[in-house]
């Protein structure tokens, strides 16, 4: 996992302390990042990044 591309792609999206799931695809995409290490990304950090708007309805 790249922390550092992930940080700077959250930076340029103005994304502090939750993302949802359209605008996580959406980095995914553009900046080739698996969805996957966006999630881990999330949950590692302290404070940790919420997940809003899930597509499969598993985070709220």
């Amino acid at each position: 996992m790249d922390e550092d591309k992930i940080r700077k792609a959250f930076e340029a999206y103005g994304i502090e302390d939750e993302i949802t799931c359209p605008q996580a695809f959406e980095i995914s995409e553009k900046y080739s990042i698996p969805k996957m290490d966006i999630a881990r990304y999330c949950n590692q950090r302290e404070p940790r990044i919420k997940i809003r708007g899930c597509q499969l309805g598993c985070f709220r």
